[in-house]
């Protein structure tokens, strides 16, 4: 296939150099959600001492995912119009059909299909998990299948940006990509302040719990969790559009890192307390948190695409298959944490590190089946797909 018709194809295979710092960050991103469930849902002293505190904020790996998924689509929407052409959005759906869909059902009809394991018991409604609206009607006790909350962002985010990339492109203009991303970003603040000043510190006050009210009106809803996709689509309008603003960023790479180092110290002193209070430094948290960590994650992800950074020099053993396999491991690794305690009980007698490798071997063997089995499949459909469209109009010239 033409290398410069696959290079600007949503859903083809991009002919380029692999980074293998995006690969470190994506599979550093769901080891640290992996393990932040671990914690979160097993309790103290399922990790070792030293593992539990970096595990508290494995959460921030979502956000990595984020803005990563923000650089990728947003490259991939963005270089067709530095070509002269236009994005072909069915094409682009189509690939995201491909690519999230059929794996996610699979793993959605095994909850169905499995109810008498806790983690299945107490599903929402289907029409909430099939329409990607899960994280706009919470439940109560939001527990089960619970971090679909995050595919539901990144769906609600395919589905509007290339109307927005659309409409901007029509007569495009720094200024006006600045001020959406701005508008988008100033929103989330906003709403979220409305919230913290609204509902949690009344309740606060009152003495009553509210860190459920936390996670459905701040942490799972779409309008709030956007700043991780923005802050990724601006660095790739950036590196697309703007390639001397771009050159100049990226010479600094070690200056990145620890720019992204930071501002990620910086969020975490922000929330540490997020739980626990709605006032002070972790109601400052809950506002501008999010937006200060994407700022530190963009820079860390064009630190791993800079020629000058450390994670785009180092290929890491391992990092590349964790990577492939990183979808398949958000979609089933959650559920793997109680079918293994309940299927092994004897590990709960067993040392941390045992208890550990036979977690990570499971939740290996199950995404690596779910991968081969099913999202490969699709993904070779949909490539055989978007070769037969991209060679039809060549033939024909």
């Amino acid at each position: 296939m033409n290398n410069s018709i696959s290079s600007y194809v949503p859903g083809a295979r991009l002919s380029g150099p692999r980074f293998h710092g995006l690969d470190t960050l994506r599979s550093l991103a769901i080891v640290a959600v992996i393990v932040f469930h671990l914690l979160d849902f097993g309790g103290d002293h399922t990790l070792p001492a030293w593992l539990e505190p970096i595990a508290a904020y494995g959460w921030m790996g979502v956000d990595l995912f984020f803005v990563l998924s923000g650089y990728l689509i947003g490259s991939q929407l963005l270089k067709p119009y530095a070509a002269g052409q236009k994005p072909a959005l069915w094409g682009f759906y189509l690939n995201r059909f491909y690519r999230i869909l059929p794996a996610y059902l699979v793993v959605l009809a095994a909850y169905y299909w499995i109810p008498k394991w806790p983690e299945f018991d107490g599903l929402a409604p289907a029409w909430k998990y099939l329409t990607f609206t899960y994280n706009l009607f919470i439940p109560p006790d939001p527990r089960t299948f619970s971090h679909v909350w995050s595919l539901c962002v990144e769906e609600h985010f395919y589905l509007m940006l290339p109307l927005i990339v659309l409409v901007l492109m029509r007569r495009p203009a720094a200024y006006k990509a600045a001020a959406v991303i701005s508008g988008i970003v100033l929103f989330g603040i906003a709403i979220r302040g409305f919230f913290v000043f609204h509902t949690l510190q009344p309740l606060e006050r009152a003495g009553d719990s509210w860190s459920n009210l936390y996670m459905t009106r701040i942490y799972y809803p779409t309008y709030s969790r956007l700043d991780g996709l923005v802050a990724g689509v601006g660095l790739a309008a950036i590196r697309i559009f703007r390639p001397v603003w771009w050159q100049r960023i990226a010479r600094r790479g070690h200056a990145l890192t620890l720019a992204a180092i930071g501002l990620v110290a910086l969020t975490v002193w922000l929330t540490h307390d997020r739980y626990a209070s709605a006032t002070g430094v972790a109601a400052v948290g809950d506002i501008v948190g999010f937006p200060i960590l994407a700022l530190g994650l963009v820079c860390l992800v064009a630190s791993s695409i800079s020629n000058h950074g450390l994670l785009s020099r180092w290929k890491i053993p391992g990092a590349q298959l964790i990577a492939t396999l990183a979808y398949t491991l958000y979609l089933t690794s959650k559920a793997l944490i109680h079918i293994v305690d309940l299927c092994f009980p004897q590990l709960h007698e067993a040392s941390m590190g045992g208890r550990l490798a036979v977690y990570a071997v499971f939740c290996l063997i199950t995404a690596g089946t779910l991968h081969l089995c099913v999202e490969r499949p699709f993904l070779w459909l949909r490539d055989r797909g978007v070769q037969t469209r991209v060679r039809l109009p060549v033939e024909v010239r």
